[in-house]
């Protein structure tokens, strides 16, 4: 009898298992209305836990954030939008819809306000860093935690790519800067930023740039993203600010960093302790997009951080 009980404390802590992957933790796909547009988001995990919002970077979408989302489901309410302009989000012309990072930061703090969203860990990568510490700064009262990954607001974390743009730009060489942004939004240009500099490129699963290879294919979205390369200097003038905010409000932020990548190198990551002496730094021998190699790895610290702060 009692070898029974146990077999079926077994089976019914199987089905409960199995029914949170299925239900609560299971990635639910949807769209909020903001103004005119339509933002696509991917959402899981129970809402009365706490919330991280996963704010992408480019050339990628919510989809960046697949995998991590089923990894933290089980602890943590996990909402991913897609910009507009990227993934599966509207894409109004920029004749019709103004493609600046001030814009997509005010469509991003009206998303959270629609969905109600408070006490939020903002995971910021790349274009992440700029969008969210928009946001932020604006509304520090937001912030329960800031997660960072290669999402740089230091000069001496602007990598050979990104000064390479600067150059092009400053010098006002219309036709190289083409050339340049063209290759990053090329199939070749998009997977080097996936794979250059990762320890284990067989890890890099080819659906994720294959997809956003697939989204820049769709009529009119190179244009949307020149726009934006165009704008991106406007983020540079900005940095004293975003580093005053660490100073005043002392956020906890924890900062894992793929070391090698040539976009944003893991100096960008350790320029953040100057500011923020007690913020948490891991740096991986990986690349920009670090998590399609360590997010195993990365999922366990982000627990580890969030749960030793304050319920």
């Amino acid at each position: 009898m009692k070898k029974l009980s146990f077999v079926l404390i077994l089976i019914l802590a199987g089905a409960s298992a199995f029914a949170q992957l299925n239900g609560t933790y299971h990635i639910q796909y949807r769209k909020a209305k903001i103004d005119d547009l339509e933002i696509f988001y991917r959402e899981a995990g129970d809402p009365e836990k706490p919330t991280i919002l996963l704010l992408h970077g480019f050339p990628s979408s919510s989809h960046m954030y697949r995998n991590l989302m089923e990894q933290l489901a089980p602890h943590y309410h996990l909402i991913a939008p897609d910009y507009p302009g990227f993934g599966l989000s509207s894409s109004p012309p920029p004749a019709v819809f103004n493609y600046s990072f001030d814009h997509l930061a005010e469509i991003v703090e009206k998303f959270i306000d629609k969905l109600q969203l408070k006490s939020i860990s903002f995971y910021l990568q790349d274009y992440g860093g700029p969008i969210g510490f928009r946001v932020i700064n604006k509304r520090p009262e937001l912030v329960r935690a800031i997660l960072i990954q290669n999402a740089n607001i230091y000069l001496e974390g602007l990598g050979p790519d990104v000064k390479k743009i600067g150059a092009l730009t400053a010098a006002k060489d219309v036709r190289g800067l083409e050339a340049v942004t063209d290759y990053m939004m090329s199939l070749e240009g998009i997977r080097e930023q996936y794979v250059y500099g990762t320890e284990h490129p067989d890890r890099v699963s080819p659906d994720s740039y294959y997809m956003d290879y697939f989204i820049f294919g769709q009529p009119g979205i190179k244009d949307i993203q020149k726009v934006l390369f165009n704008d991106y200097g406007n983020n540079f003038r900005k940095y004293p600010e975003w580093q005053e905010y660490l100073r005043k409000h002392k956020p906890p932020v924890l900062i894992t960093w793929g070391k090698n990548d040539k976009i944003f190198p893991g100096s960008g990551a350790l320029a953040y302790k100057r500011d923020l002496p007690n913020a948490e730094v891991h740096l991986y021998n990986g690349g920009h997009f670090l998590l399609e190699e360590y997010g195993n790895d990365i999922a366990g610290q982000i627990h580890a951080f969030l749960q030793k702060m304050p319920k």
